[in-house]
């Protein structure tokens, strides 16, 4: 798979637009779509070409990649429902199919195997590394499907992202992506609360993170992403939370965790506790702020500037 490929991108929101940029500056050819006629015209102006629709959209495509919201989009996106038709019935046979949303993995599996029937390839391929990794092409793909499918992918992914692995059968993305998500929810409440015991017994939370990173308590979240405010320079929280990856959305993978994990007979307590932590603290009016944010939550002094 090289530059020559007709790609079609649907889905420009904060992850979908950088994504699409680029493949362009990869020097692709690339038809995008979205609800939103500013978010395509900015493509647009980048060198995208653009349809009025989905169904146009993908006419000739030889790729199709979709980064939306919610499993019930892509459901209807690909296999239609009572308002609209699905890519299904336009889609070439032998089209590859990429949907980088992250969404319950029955759905990614009921859509994969739809499209199958059809002759339509399909792979789950949500993403890791937020709006800043979207935009450095630096993401984690972590694909569920097919390893031929996988391979065949790999070229268009490697414009978008740094690290991609092929996590198992189709739906395999899904349940890893929110796996990692789910400990990520834990580590940063396990991190907030033992900085603010150390703060509220006099101790210097930037003396502390050294300590811990030198320490068995060592985590990404202390090293990398630091949820008391200046400890660390250019993370969310010296910024007032700004950007880095919303509450609410950590609360949407957490979601998605939990379902996962009632229709396996998993036990996740400690994930079960972050998702009623996180839902509190969206309730809060912190929905949009960055997930790190919960550090408020254990504070004697607001700490939001």
């Amino acid at each position: 798979m090289h530059n020559n490929l007709n790609i079609t991108f649907i889905g420009l929101g904060n992850m979908g637009a950088p994504m699409a940029l680029n493949l362009l500056k990869a020097g692709m050819s690339v038809c995008v779509f979205d609800l939103v006629p500013h978010a395509v015209a900015n493509l647009v102006e980048q060198g995208a070409s653009k349809a009025d629709n989905a169904l146009t959209a993908v006419k000739g495509a030889d790729l199709v990649i979709s980064m939306l919201p919610a499993g019930k989009h892509v459901e209807a996106l690909y296999l239609g429902n009572e308002n609209q038709g699905g890519l299904i019935s336009v889609l070439d046979k032998q089209t590859l199919v990429i949907d980088c949303s992250t969404i319950d993995s029955a759905t990614a599996q009921k859509v994969g195997k739809t499209l199958a029937t059809k002759n339509i390839h399909f792979i789950d391929a949500p993403v890791s590394g937020g709006v800043g990794g979207a935009t450095a092409g630096t993401l984690t793909f972590i694909v569920g499907g097919e390893k031929s499918d996988y391979e065949a992918a790999l070229p268009v992914l490697q414009k978008m992202g740094k690290n991609i692995f092929h996590a198992g059968p189709l739906g395999a993305g899904q349940v890893a992506k929110i796996c990692n998500n789910m400990l990520l929810s834990v580590l940063m409440l396990g991190t907030s609360e033992a900085l603010q015991l150390a703060i509220d017994n006099g101790l210097d939370p930037k003396v502390v993170s050294d300590i811990m990173l030198q320490s068995s308590g060592r985590n990404w979240t202390l090293e990398l992403y630091n949820p008391c405010p200046n400890v660390l320079p250019n993370v969310p929280s010296s910024k007032g939370y700004q950007g880095g990856f919303m509450t609410d959305l950590m609360k949407k993978d957490l979601g998605l965790a939990m379902d996962t994990a009632v229709k396996s007979q998993s036990s996740t307590p400690m994930g079960s506790l972050a998702q009623s932590l996180y839902a509190m603290h969206s309730l809060q009016g912190n929905g949009q702020l960055d997930f790190s944010s919960i550090f408020s939550m254990f504070s004697k002094h607001s700490t939001k500037s």
